[in-house]
């Protein structure tokens, strides 16, 4: 990558994060002001960029629309809507979320809103913690060695809560168990007051394609009435898949073996907090 590339993907990264002046820009990159400008006159024009009358930049529309272009390219979104919407439904009112991993990160490419006064924070197009949250365990536990081993090693494994795994050991044994129960958990281990079941959305090759999360505060569930939920969001994920296995009948190439394989459920473990 050329460096006045990269310099101008982490303008955008750092604008990203709140508007910032030349100055800010300048200092974050540790460029001469004079590179900023020009880089950014370059994104102006481009609407990557926008300026308001105090001269302080932002992110501009162009980026609205390639980020809701994203979103949209993603077929199994609009696939799995309904059966997010039914599963919100059922489990009375939770966040739903639908996941996909992109690079090292897992992304939300779907929601359903809580119907509680009480909600955790999300957004579409926002990464998630692979290491600390149930769709990261549910991505990652499909994964082949070649590519988890590097992802892996470019984990920091912060530790968001006391509960949250914070080594690559104890993550793989976490990944076995997913891989062995068929569903994933974070109990308050991304959030201290929020607690999280998630199981894969398979294509007809048995391929994780996505995951299927629902959250809830723990002042609407505690941690045993979340695990409870398991066998919902499990009959959501078949329904998703056999869905897009048909719709993606007349797309697919001849299948691949599936990257690793999950035993059959087990009974929901209960655990207490």
């Amino acid at each position: 990558m050329s460096q006045s590339v990269h310099r101008a993907l982490q303008i955008l990264a750092q604008l990203g994060q709140g508007p910032a002046t030349l100055d800010d820009l300048a200092q974050a990159l540790g460029v001469h002001k004079s590179t900023v400008l020009r880089l950014v006159r370059t994104l102006e024009e481009d609407r990557f960029v926008r300026r308001d009358h105090r001269h302080r930049l932002s992110l501009g529309s162009r980026l609205f629309e390639l980020g809701r272009s994203s979103l949209e390219s993603h077929g199994i979104r609009d696939v799995a809507q309904p059966h997010l919407e039914a599963l919100a439904h059922v489990t009375g009112g939770q966040a739903v979320h639908l996941a996909v991993l992109e690079g090292a990160r897992p992304v939300y490419v779907a929601k359903v809103e809580s119907t509680s006064s009480v909600r955790m924070y999300s957004r579409l197009g926002l990464t998630a913690s692979l290491h600390a949250t149930a769709v990261g365990k549910v991505l990652a536990s499909d994964l082949p060695e070649h590519r988890l081993a590097p992802l892996l090693d470019a984990t920091d494994f912060e530790a968001y809560t006391p509960r949250t795994i914070t080594g690559a050991a104890a993550y793989r044994d976490e990944l076995e168990r997913v891989r062995r129960q068929g569903w994933a958990r974070d109990a308050a281990e991304h959030e201290p007051f929020i607690n999280c079941v998630g199981a894969p959305v398979r294509d007809a090759a048995g391929r994780v394609v996505a995951a299927v999360s629902v959250s809830v505060p723990d002042v609407i569930l505690d941690l045993d009435r979340v695990l409870a939920l398991v066998p919902s969001v499990l009959a959501a994920t078949a329904a998703i898949g056999a869905d897009w296995a048909g719709h993606d009948a007349g797309h697919a190439g001849p299948p691949e073996p599936p990257a690793a394989q999950v035993a059959p459920h087990h009974p929901v473990e209960r655990t207490s907090r």
